[in-house]
């Protein structure tokens, strides 16, 4: 099983806000858990995630470093929201043995200061 492209089709199918694509992707006890929010369940995971998307225009997402594991892959992503704001997160999700993402971790940071 490839998680890194497990993740990658996750935040493809994130940034263009396709909740169709994001469901069969999502174990139906998944956790999902950021800086304002944790629901385990699908329906309550796509609920949130619906959510996010109707209070956005548009999200852009650059991936700037992966880290796997052995059932999961963490991300260091720049998130564009609206082209306004630039957003730093760590995004983290385990995987089961079919590949549906079991956990979503978010995590905000900042960015750095310049040298």
């Amino acid at each position: 099983m490839d998680l890194r492209a497990c993740f990658l089709a996750y935040l493809h199918a994130y940034e263009r806000r396709d909740l169709a694509a994001l469901a069969p992707l999502f174990a139906e006890d998944v956790l999902l858990r950021d800086w304002k929010i944790c629901v385990r369940g699908k329906a309550a995971a796509l609920a949130e995630t619906r959510a996010n998307f109707e209070a956005v225009c548009s999200l852009r997402i650059e991936v700037l470093r992966l880290y796997e594991g052995e059932s999961g892959v963490a991300g260091e992503l720049r998130i564009w929201v609206d082209e306004t704001q630039e957003l730093f997160v760590m995004d983290q999700l385990s995987f089961d043995v079919q590949g549906r993402i079991t956990a979503i971790r978010a995590y905000l940071g900042r960015d750095e200061p310049a040298r």
